[in-house]
């Protein structure tokens, strides 16, 4: 395995003892060209096609025409546009009264995420200060051995993060410590699809958490949540507990811990997927069943337009996916500027 079971402080695009958005880190930085225009409050409602050729976009405020144009909506404003464009599975956009451009089947399909548990714990003293935001330590635990890494990671929080178990009757407390059992590889696939053709209207979205038929999911969960609790009972920390808040002690066995944790997962926010890259099928006899980019993450039977985000990612990293999003920007504009300087045009 590329990185083993254990504990250690995150990677975290920090300056300053700041977190950088990518807005910070990009944008709001010296050296960023004065020929960038940045329009805000301007909501993208569509694509302009000429046929497979893409040559710009509709927004609130008018037309902007432009020789490329890449998609940077992520795992749900992209597939959307795409498919508000005709670039999508064919049947579906028929049915919605949708010119069809180009038949892609992936368009939306292959929605993945991070589920994630919580297991909080009251402590019987305020502790120590964050360093940036609170949830500076990770865990990776429940590596099967077969060389792609554990199943489990923690975020491990100076807080007692309540947000889904209060509203169920969970008692929390002042001071705390709260360890969020992700699944690092999730068997589950959700979906993204449109609504109706109008943009404004949001799209349907289902994350299909604990929809394997395996229950690879379900069980990497209940596991995380009886790590939590070997974590907190080891001697380094077991005198700063003074209880289990959630699920509580008395919560024991694999149906009711899973049953807790089915009633208080969450999103980590790490949704990708919906724009898998992949060769063409329709071209390659390699190709990938479902992908909708190139490895170029030029979208497939298509001129001029290109996806950069965590919609192209073909699996989630079991990682939080940040700056691994942030890499495939700068990869899509480093090939963007060599293709334009070498005179190629896709």
């Amino acid at each position: 395995a590329w990185f083993t079971p254990g504990a250690d402080m995150f990677t975290v695009n920090v300056a300053d003892g700041v977190r950088q958005s990518a807005s910070v880190a990009y944008l709001h930085t010296p050296g960023v060209p004065d020929a960038l225009t940045v329009c805000t409050d301007t909501p993208v409602l569509g694509l302009v096609m000429d046929g497979t050729r893409c040559r710009g976009v509709r927004t609130a405020t008018g037309v902007v025409h432009a020789d490329t144009v890449v998609l940077a909506g992520g795992a749900f404003a992209s597939p959307q546009l795409l498919g508000l464009a005709g670039l999508g599975p064919a049947d579906e956009l028929r049915q919605l009264g949708i010119d069809v451009v180009c038949d892609l089947p992936g368009v939306g399909a292959n929605l993945q995420d991070h589920p994630e548990g919580v297991v909080v714990f009251a402590t019987t003293e305020p502790v120590p200060e964050p360093v940036v935001q609170g949830w500076e330590v990770g865990i990776f635990a429940e590596d099967r051995g077969d060389g792609a890494g554990p199943e489990l990671m923690f975020h491990v929080g100076l807080e007692c993060f309540d947000a889904h178990t209060t509203a169920l009757g969970y008692p929390t407390a002042a001071h705390g410590v709260s360890l969020t059992p992700n699944v690092c590889r999730p068997a589950s696939r959700g979906s993204l699809r449109l609504r109706s053709r109008h943009p404004g209207d949001v799209p349907h979205i289902d994350f299909g958490y604990f929809t394997d038929p395996g229950g690879h999911d379900e069980d990497v969960l209940v596991a995380g949540v009886e790590w939590a609790r070997r974590i907190m009972a080891q001697p380094a920390v077991a005198g700063l507990v003074a209880g289990e808040l959630a699920p509580g002690a008395g919560v024991v066995g694999r149906d009711e811990v899973s049953e807790y944790v089915r009633r208080t997962a969450n999103t980590v926010y790490h949704p990708v997927g919906t724009c898998r890259m992949g060769p063409d099928p329709k071209v390659s006899p390699d190709g990938t069943a479902g992908a909708v980019v190139g490895t170029d993450l030029g979208v497939h039977g298509t001129d001029g337009l290109y996806v950069a985000d965590a919609s192209v990612f073909p699996l989630i990293p079991s990682v939080n996916p940040a700056l691994t999003v942030m890499m495939v920007g700068e990869r899509c504009a480093s090939m963007l500027l060599a293709a334009r300087q070498g005179g190629v045009s896709r």
